[in-house]
């Protein structure tokens, strides 16, 4: 473990896609959502490509034993990643962020829904104080006085949905992973979701000018690379270790929004976003408690067993 590096990598990874989610951000005014998941999804294969050249698994990386499951996570996945596109279009940058802090929390939750996983109090406490700062983030688009079927209702309502989504997949991914080769999971997840992206051309493409065809490229790419970041972030260092920086994106968030798209956040946003992330931090904290108490029993274990 060089858990000096995972971290790097891990702050790079989420320094990458919040640039991926601006140039989204940016070319939402003229490009439909599911184009531009396309963009990101099939821009990100040359690097996938050569991600696996360099591996020496070009030739077997990619191999499954388990294509339902591919199928079953694409649609999650490419569903929260359309949900979240289009909600970059219609809610400031720092805002989508916060709702997107939900799909942890709902982690915990569908885990023990369909993964049998057992939680805890302490857990579903945090859980619990996590969804309460969701609905403070929420509360002024979702309130009796605010305008109905406005951009920001509806974009605070896919947000959410894309969380939902992104938690799903979340889990199917934990299934996976028993059978699949993080390769192939990254893999068939990108070539999935770029097929299915392609499914919403009825619903009319847009012809966008070369700077916006650009930037929906650089998108593409930036996802790749933080794909690939981010997994090389967890083979250096302990999830539970790496996964608190997860938050610095509200930080970058916020200085993007403010200079870029010259948004200004809301107290009752801040708010709710240090809640979300207070309960996501002690969730991942209760996490690595309870793995350094398993460590310490398999040690404890051993050493009877070798008696």
């Amino acid at each position: 473990m060089q858990p000096l590096r995972g971290i790097l990598f891990k702050i790079l990874s989420v320094m990458t896609f919040m640039g991926m989610a601006s140039l989204i951000k940016a070319s939402s005014v003229d490009v439909p959502p599911g184009q531009a998941v396309f963009f990101r999804s099939f821009f990100a294969l040359p690097i996938l490509f050569g991600w696996l050249a360099l591996r020496g698994e070009l030739r077997d990386g990619w191999k499954t034993k388990n294509p339902l499951a591919h199928v079953w996570r694409g649609l999650a996945g490419t569903m929260g990643m359309g949900f979240g596109f289009t909600g970059l279009g219609l809610l400031p940058l720092p805002e989508v962020t916060a709702i997107g802090y939900a799909a942890p929390l709902l982690v915990v939750i569908f885990a023990a829904m369909f993964l049998g996983e057992e939680v805890r109090a302490f857990r579903l406490s945090a859980v619990a104080l996590g969804l309460v700062g969701v609905l403070i983030i929420l509360s002024p688009r979702l309130s009796v006085g605010a305008e109905a079927g406005s951009r920001e209702t509806l974009g605070a309502v896919v947000v959410l949905m894309g969380a939902m989504m992104a938690a799903l997949a979340h889990v199917f991914v934990r299934k996976m992973v028993a059978t699949e080769a993080t390769a192939a999971i990254v893999f068939w997840f990108t070539i999935t979701s770029s097929m299915l992206a392609l499914l919403t051309l009825p619903w009319g493409w847009a012809v966008p000018s070369p700077s916006v065809v650009l930037m929906l490229i650089m998108a593409g790419l930036l996802g790749g690379i933080g794909q690939i970041l981010m997994t090389s972030s967890y083979r250096y260092a302990d999830a539970s270790l790496v996964a608190p920086f997860d938050y610095t994106s509200m930080l970058l968030a916020l200085v993007i929004g403010y200079f870029i798209f010259d948004e200004v956040p809301t107290g009752t946003m801040l708010l709710g976003a240090g809640i979300v992330i207070l309960a996501g931090v002690l969730i991942i904290w209760r996490e690595r408690q309870l793995g350094i108490a398993r460590a310490q029993q398999r040690k404890a274990m051993g050493h009877l067993g070798g008696k």
